[in-house]
C-alpha cells in the first residue's frame, strides 16, 4: 500500500483496462496509485471541482448511505450540503457528527494540538492516512488538512515546500522538522511543539525529545532519527 483515499475524497480515474482494478490519481496530492473499482464512486463535474468541502471531525462517525451504516475515520471528505455527494446512485447520504471547515478556521495552537493529539498512539501503518493507521508523513498531511494547507504525500516531498528555518531555536509551534538517513535521503517528518518536543508517527503516533541532532524516543532514550532542515507553513 502506497497511500489511502478516506471517504470522500476525490481522484481521477487514469485506467480502467485492468479487471476489477483502476488506476487513479488522488485530487488533494497528486498521489497515483490502483484500487479496486467498488471503491470509487463517479461523480460529474462540478461535483469533482466543488470546493465547499467539510472534514469530519471526530475520531469516528456514523454515516448512513442508501440504508447502509458505514463508520468514517476523522478527515473524511463532506459536501456543502452533505447530501449532494452520491445523490441519485446509492441513495440518501445522511450525516449528524461534527463537521469542520478547514477554508474557515484561523490556525491557533490550541486547535492544532487538538486535532494532531487526536492521533496519538495510532498504530504505524505504511502508506496509512487515518486515525486508524498512519504513517509519518500521512499524519502531517492530514493534520495540516483541517488548516487549510496542502501538504504532498511523501516526506521527502514535503521537505520541498514551505519555507526554510534556519535552525531549531529559530523554530516555532507548528514548524514541519524533517529528517534523513545516512545517504541524505529525507525519510521522516513530524510537527514541532516547540524547541524540545515534537510529535510524530514512528512505531506508533507519539511525542518525544528533539534537538538539534534529531529525536530521542522517550522510551528508551535512544537517538532514533537525525535531524536535517525545518520548514514553516503558517
Amino acid at each position: 500500500m502506497v497511500s489511502q483515499l478516506l471517504f470522500g475524497e476525490r481522484c481521477l480515474v487514469l485506467d480502467e483496462s485492468n479487471k476489477n482494478w483502476v488506476r487513479i490519481k488522488c485530487q488533494f496530492d497528486g498521489y497515483e496509485g490502483w484500487c479496486q473499482d467498488t471503491h470509487v464512486r463517479k461523480l460529474d463535474e462540478s461535483r469533482y471541482y466543488d470546493s465547499k468541502v467539510r472534514l469530519s471531525s471526530e475520531w469516528v462517525s456514523d454515516v448512513e448511505l442508501g440504508g447502509r451504516h458505514i463508520r468514517i475515520p476523522m478527515g473524511s471528505s463532506l459536501p456543502n450540503p452533505v447530501k449532494r455527494l452520491f445523490e441519485g446512485r446509492d441513495g440518501k447520504l445522511n450525516f449528524s457528527g461534527k463537521l469542520w471547515d478547514p477554508a474557515g478556521v484561523n490556525i491557533e495552537k490550541k486547535k492544532m494540538k487538538k486535532i494532531a493529539f487526536a492521533f496519538l498512539n495510532t498504530p504505524y501503518l505504511w502508506g496509512g492516512r487515518s486515525v486508524f493507521g498512519t504513517d509519518c508523513s500521512g499524519f502531517t498531511q492530514s493534520v495540516f488538512k483541517f488548516f487549510h494547507i496542502n501538504l504532498l504525500r511523501d516526506a521527502w516531498q514535503q521537505a520541498t515546500q514551505g519555507a526554510e528555518v534556519k535552525n531549531l531555536q529559530q523554530s516555532k509551534f507548528g514548524d514541519l522538522a524533517f529528517f534523513d538517513n545516512e545517504e541524505g535521503k529525507v525519510v521522516h517528518v513530524g510537527i514541532l511543539l516547540g524547541k524540545q518536543k515534537i510529535v510524530h508517527a514512528s512505531g506508533k503516533v507519539r511525542i518525544d525529545a528533539v534537538d538539534t541532532r534529531g529525536i530521542i524516543n522517550s522510551d528508551t532514550g535512544f537517538r532514533s532519527h537525525q535531524l536535517c532542515s525545518i520548514k514553516r507553513f503558517f
